[in-house]
């Protein structure tokens, strides 16, 4: 879903050769590219008959149950026009329940896969179908690193973690409300992160979705910086929308939803589900709420623009039993996300679910083994759009420095995990064995002085070498060597080009965003 209108040449700008080149060692050069084509298969766990199930629960969900819709006349009549039923509870509160089918009729003007266009033409992102995309963590109140500690995050803290993000080759998006910046007013804040993003990075981003004036604001900077012919015929932005979970859509929310599907901007269908707490316990029953909220939100763009696009979403998360403390990085969400995989495949709809999920206070071993899990279920399960791929820790209250470049370093392994491998007569690599015969090493073969350089993925962070060596040389843990290596990524990096005009534009249009409103801190 593309447009062949040409882009202002204005905004057409290389990529920071220095910024890449922070990313390290240089026998993973081949690895970079704006997102990730997946070369092995995406991993079916249940039948079709288990699937059969889910489906037809999350249609009894949605034709029994219902969705309450808060708020919202206007996208209460475009569900009644759609055919749904309505019931209304109070003035503003309307229960609306869809037959079996519909949301899926509904659903299908939906592309399945589509552009996001960045700035920087080279760093467009495809999401659906065999594309894979990774963007930093979303939305946590605090920041924490070694040297400080955790903290409430700042404008400076947001603008670093920008800068962070875009230095890195391994990620493809710059993400959105990357940490909260506190110190500015909350009805502004989200102003002064659309410009950092724009400033900052040359990638795809994510605008705001706190309220509707503020979704407007974040489309019409992008109109600014592409033209606002390019925007109405392309997805240049995109708005992540939680459910209320469970079985709510609020006001707040779907006259967002409406405002970027209006634009022909992208959207992100999101239910944070919490088991046992707003979702039921077992895994199955999960995953068939996931997929009525998932897709009673996403039906609301097609209403309001056919053809807007939408991506399907699933946070899913278990919860300490003993304690009512939400957990991270379990086994049973991971198994959730590979099944919300194959649901997306039969609605032939993006997917976005799990990332580097953690509830460990800092980045040690915890962090990344909970990391792991989540991660490669995302990435097994055959998401599109994975958010909250680099510094997440503290069940999303913070983003870590530290985690954030030890998940940018996984997110490069990642690329040549998906990646796959060839099987022919140069990869069998029979010569090798043959050059020099049984009983001697393959170091001076010509095979390997052939694939050397790409033979294998050659980490940023870690340390491979002796315990000898690694303890004469101060035995440095992964955190140390992850605080050394994001104030060297800052020290490093400068900023990818941006029009002066246009930079002067998007900033006039802050300040007298600005000037209209007073401050509001909550």
């Amino acid at each position: 879903m593309t447009s062949t209108e040409t882009r202002p040449t204005r905004i057409r700008r290389r990529a920071n050769p220095r910024a890449d080149r922070s990313a390290g060692p240089g026998q993973n050069d081949h690895l970079r590219v704006p997102y990730i084509t997946r070369r092995i298969p995406a991993y079916d766990l249940l039948g079709d008959d288990a699937l059969d199930r889910i489906e037809a629960a999350a249609d009894r969900i949605l034709a029994e149950i219902g969705i309450e819709l808060r708020d919202d006349a206007e996208a209460m009549q475009l569900y009644r026009d759609a055919g749904a039923q309505v019931r209304q509870d109070s003035p503003s509160r309307w229960r609306i329940t869809f037959e079996p089918g519909m949301l899926r009729e509904v659903l299908s003007t939906a592309p399945a896969r589509f552009t996001q266009f960045a700035r920087n033409p080279a760093n467009n992102v495809e999401i659906g179908g065999d594309a894979m995309v990774f963007a930093p963590a979303y939305g946590s109140p605090f920041v924490m690193d070694l040297d400080r500690g955790r903290r409430y995050g700042t404008i400076a803290d947001f603008e670093s973690l920008v800068k962070l993000g875009q230095s890195s080759p391994w990620l493809h998006h710059s993400g959105g409300t990357i940490c909260e910046p506190t110190d500015v007013p909350v009805n502004k804040r989200h102003l002064d992160m659309v410009l950092a993003h724009i400033r900052y990075s040359d990638r795809a981003f994510l605008g705001s979705i706190t309220a509707p004036e503020r979704a407007a604001d974040s489309i019409e900077m992008c109109r600014i910086l592409f033209g606002e012919g390019f925007v109405d015929a392309n997805c240049v932005i995109m708005g992540n929308f939680n459910t209320t979970s469970p079985l709510v859509l609020d006001g707040v929310t779907t006259a967002g939803i409406r405002t970027y599907a209006a634009a022909n901007q992208g959207s992100i269908h999101l239910p944070f589900l919490l088991g046992g707490a707003v979702a039921p316990v077992t895994m199955a029953g999960a995953v068939a709420q996931c997929l009525a909220e998932s897709m009673a939100s996403a039906a609301l763009t097609q209403l309001v623009r056919p053809g807007a696009p939408a991506i399907i979403a699933g946070f899913l998360t278990s919860m300490a039993m003993r304690s009512g403390s939400p957990t991270f990085g379990t086994p049973e969400p991971a198994l959730g996300s590979l099944v919300m995989g194959q649901l997306a495949r039969r609605l032939n709809l993006p997917l976005r679910c799990a990332g580097n999920f953690s509830t460990s206070k800092a980045p040690d071993g915890q962090a990344m083994q909970q990391a792991m899990m989540s991660m490669m279920s995302a990435v097994q399960g055959g998401a599109h759009y994975i958010l909250h791929a680099a510094g997440f820790v503290d069940g999303l209250l913070s983003m870590s420095y530290e985690k954030f470049v030890m998940d940018c370093d996984l997110c490069g392994a990642l690329h040549a995990y998906l990646a796959g491998f060839e099987v022919n007569d140069e990869t069998l690599g029979i010569d090798a064995l043959a050059q020099f015969g049984p009983g001697e090493h393959l170091f001076g073969t010509d095979h390997t002085l052939r694939h050397y350089q790409k033979a294998y993925w050659d980490s940023a962070l870690n340390d491979d070498r002796t315990h000898e060596t690694w303890s004469e040389t101060g035995s440095e843990d992964a955190a140390i060597r992850a605080n050394r290596r994001w104030k060297q990524v800052l020290a490093d990096y400068e900023a990818p080009p941006l029009d002066p005009g246009l930079d002067e534009a998007l900033r006039d249009f802050v300040a007298r965003r600005k000037a209209a409103m007073e401050d509001a801190w909550y």
